[in-house]
């Protein structure tokens, strides 16, 4: 039966406009046959460590950087509801939401969901992206736990992986730590974070 559980969640407040928020994000709850840690234990470590990046670096967003690590994707997506129901709520302004929700694998570009001008925006960054081999960015898909925030005027992005080894481990026993591969995983965040300062530094 349905338990009480939660979201957790983490941030850096902007320095020049808090309450403009960018969110990244993965879920916490996985398919019971393995760990979870392609879907979704890489997409929170992501997570985390694209705010982990930014203290290391000391450097100081803009805009509001908050890390979300969303319950229960899987069976309902009732973490991601609740969040966007507070969210409305609360009056939080969402300018944009990463998702990383793939797997740990290398690191393609981005899927985007959101007003063409706003589409746009972000597709002229891609030449900055392109000499470290991300090159698919454009109109896609931004991610389950995400989408819950669309109807709030939120641009969704999906990061998107080289899938080839997706499905020897999504939702199977084999699903477990030691198929992460640590240099991917890295590479992900860090494409993620170079994105999250372009967001935070120009907006939308």
């Amino acid at each position: 039966p349905e338990v009480k559980s939660y979201n957790v969640i983490g941030e850096i407040r902007g320095s020049e406009f808090p309450d403009e928020i960018i969110l990244v994000g993965g879920h916490l709850d996985s398919w019971d046959l393995g760990d979870g840690a392609h879907d979704d234990g890489a997409g929170c470590v992501q997570a985390i460590e694209v705010l982990r990046m930014f203290k290391a670096l000391e450097i100081q967003p803009k805009r509001t950087l908050r890390a979300v690590l969303f319950m229960n994707e899987e069976f309902g997506l009732s973490g991601a509801i609740k969040y966007a129901e507070l969210a409305k709520l609360n009056n939080e302004n969402h300018i944009a939401a990463i998702e990383s929700d793939a797997g740990g694998f290398a690191p393609r570009g981005f899927g985007i969901v959101g007003d063409d001008e706003k589409i746009e925006k972000i597709v002229q960054w891609k030449k900055l992206f392109e000499p470290y081999n991300i090159y698919q960015i454009g109109k896609g898909w931004g991610g389950a736990d995400i989408n819950q925030l669309k109807d709030q005027g939120t641009t969704l992005i999906g990061l998107i992986v080289d899938t080839q080894r997706y499905f020897d481990y999504h939702h199977a026993a084999t699903d477990t730590f030691d198929k992460v591969n640590k240099r991917e995983l890295e590479l992900g965040a860090a494409t993620m974070a170079v994105l999250v300062y372009l967001l935070s530094e120009y907006g939308l």
